[in-house]
Formats: structure tokens, sequence, C-alpha cells
């Protein structure tokens, strides 16, 4: 599996370089406009700068991209990107309550790639990321979690322990799974933009690919059940 490398992190108590440089909180409207989009239930997507699209117009962010697939196929659904540049698992435990505001049917959990890069601990992450699994469940809403890969500066025990913190708690609470949110774009120089971390709209559109694998049928199967 590839993983994300991230150069200049040396130790834990020196930051190396994070998944950030800006903000974006934004819900992309379809062509209906935005109050009719607004109402539409909601797939709210929570993550960092990787969600955000650091680099990238707002419409080739791949949660933008999956509007559009939604759109396509016909799923009258309206994505919220709920991406901070330079958050943390615990960062998105904070504004949890912010991003399940309206009528939430999915939530897509990315994060983590910079409590890998700050090599923090992965107890904190497998916190953060139950307390926000758990609150999302208590009101209904299915959970998809984009699992995220440490790079290997904070040693192999560490790396491993990350990696397995995803499929852990993914299977606890019996929710979709995605082991790597970055598969086929991590380390592939074309995919990513200058600094290594960060994809290109290119990239962006193979991450879309990834997470609409795992989402499609979901959301069918609740259309289904209507």
């Amino acid at each position: 599996m590839a993983v994300v490398v991230a150069g200049g992190c040396a130790s834990r108590e020196t930051p190396g370089p994070e998944l950030g440089g800006g903000a974006r909180l934004s819900a992309n409207p379809p062509s209906g406009g935005r109050a009719a989009a607004e109402a539409r239930p909601r797939v709210v997507v929570l993550g960092d700068s990787l969600t955000a699209g650091l680099g990238l117009s707002a419409d080739e962010a791949y949660p933008a991209l999956l509007q559009q697939r939604l759109d396509t196929a016909g799923l009258t659904y309206h994505v919220v990107n709920a991406g901070v540049s330079g958050d943390t698992s615990a960062g998105g435990l904070s504004r949890l309550d912010w991003a399940l505001d309206g009528d939430v049917r999915v939530l897509i959990v990315a994060l983590g790639g910079n409590d890998a890069l700050r090599g923090l601990p992965v107890t904190e992450l497998r916190h953060n990321l139950s307390a926000i699994i758990e609150q999302a469940q208590a009101r209904g809403i299915r959970v998809i979690l984009a699992g995220m890969e440490a790079p290997p500066n904070f040693g192999r025990s560490y790396t491993v322990e990350f990696h397995e913190v995803y499929r852990e708690v993914a299977k606890k609470y019996g929710i979709a799974f995605l082991p790597f949110l970055l598969e086929g774009v991590a380390g592939i120089e074309s995919l990513n933009q200058r600094d290594g971390i960060h994809p290109t709209a290119q990239g962006a559109r193979s991450v879309a690919n990834n997470v609409w694998a795992v989402l499609r049928p979901i959301l069918e199967d609740h259309a289904g059940r209507q």
C-alpha cells in the first residue's frame, strides 16, 4: 500500500509539514441553486486540506466531484465539503456539531493525516475517531471511515499502530470502511502537487473514485428502502 511521504518530520517534538495552508468550508450546490441544494438530504465530508482541496479550484476538490457523480446517478443528495486545512482528528471532533447541522444522512470521516505528520499519539486518534462515529450514529447517520497512512519518520511501531487503528475502529462500530483515502494517488508524482502531499486535479478524481466506490452502494441502498 502506498504511504504518504512527509519530508522534514524528524521527531515528535518537531512538527513537520501539515495538510494545511488554508480552509474550505463549503457546500457545493448543483445547478438547481443553493436553496434547492440545501433542501436535499446531506452527505458531509469531514476532513483536512485533502478534502478542502488545497491548491485546487472548488469544483476540482473531490467532494465536488462526488456531487457530480450523485447528480449523474440521479441520487438527490447535497454534498457538503467540511474540510479544514491543517485540521487533526481533534479539530474535526471539535467542530462536529456544526458539520452535522441539517438533514445529514451520511458522514464521511477523512481525518488523521495531520495527526500522522505531527506524530500525535495513536490513542488520541482512536479516541477522536470513536467519538465522531458515536455522535454521528446517535443521530442515525451512516458513517464511512477513510483510512490514512503514517510516514515512516516515527518508526515502524507507530506506522503499524496508526494503520491498524482505522480498521479496528471501523470493525468496532460496524461502519463502511475505505482502507486508504489516497490509494492509487499517494507516491505517484504525476497525481500530486509539488509538495508531494496534495493531489492534483487528476489525483482528486482518483480520490473521488475511491470514495464513490464505498458511498454509492450506501446511498442506493438507502434510496431503495424509501
